[in-house]
């Protein structure tokens, strides 16, 4: 985390253009540590561009995005950001855990590979330890049972909770979801969000895209409403259900809640 900030993920008038598209219009958003902040918005209002942003799956356009205090994707050389080396990149990356909302899972790997793939590979710890803590990990997303099954012999809720798992296993600063119950069928969502309650109520520090209302009034510490590429509200969730004050969001929680 960076001293002088004292926040995890800081994201300073962050714009993104796809061709003539401006999908991000100066994002500017904080995250400390240990909190759980829930993103909602319509569809195209640029919540995953935002994410992917973070991570720099995707190249910002204009503005800074730091993780820990580090610019992501890009280094300083005097008072200018240039891109930075794919070797760093990918080493910035171990500091965030991106659960998609496909699984992405290795399906030729059983769930402890899955899990232990990103630690000794990338992390470069030792196979014993890696499989010790990936076990540990399984059993605190319910699933110590399902260590040995292939991707294939799970259901979506199953295999959603070993990409969480997977992500954990890195020891990650910071956790981005981007609707990650979305492709599930409803009655596995709910095993999935418990997870991920679990998570923000011990202080796992999470930014969640999302349209599970209830989640977000459950675990979030922040909402944020994105609208047509820019932040319109945000607030504690008591507040921003009960009497948001933008006409936006008044008309998009009246549709859904």
């Amino acid at each position: 985390m960076s001293a002088e900030s004292g926040f995890v993920m800081r994201a300073v008038e962050v714009h993104k253009r796809f061709g003539r598209l401006h999908v991000l219009r100066g994002v500017s958003l904080d995250v400390k540590p240990r909190e759980t902040v829930c993103i909602i918005g319509a569809s195209g209002s640029g919540k995953t561009t935002f994410l992917r942003c973070i991570n720099h799956l995707e190249k910002i356009d204009g503005g800074l995005i730091e993780v820990n205090g580090h610019p992501i994707g890009y280094r300083r050389r005097g008072e200018k950001l240039v891109e930075d080396r794919e070797r760093s990149i990918s080493r910035q990356r171990t500091e965030i855990g991106f659960v998609f909302q496909r699984f992405n899972l290795f399906p030729h790997k059983t769930a402890l590979q899955n899990v232990i793939e990103a630690p000794v590979h990338v992390r470069g710890v030792a196979k014993n330890q890696a499989v010790a803590d990936a076990e540990k990990l399984l059993t605190r997303v319910g699933l110590g049972d399902k260590k040995d099954a292939y991707p294939g012999k799970l259901s979506g809720g199953q295999q959603q909770r070993v990409a969480i798992a997977r992500s954990l296993a890195m020891k990650p600063a910071l956790m981005l979801f981007d609707e990650p119950t979305s492709a599930l069928d409803p009655e596995v969502t709910g095993e999935v969000l418990d997870v991920m309650e679990e998570l923000a109520h011990e202080g796992t520090t999470m930014i969640v895209v999302t349209h599970e209302m209830g989640f977000a009034k459950r675990a979030a510490d922040r909402v944020v409403m994105m609208d047509e590429g820019v932040i319109i509200e945000e607030g504690p969730p008591e507040h921003f259900f009960e009497s948001p004050t933008h006409e936006r969001t008044k008309a998009f929680l009246s549709k859904i809640l």
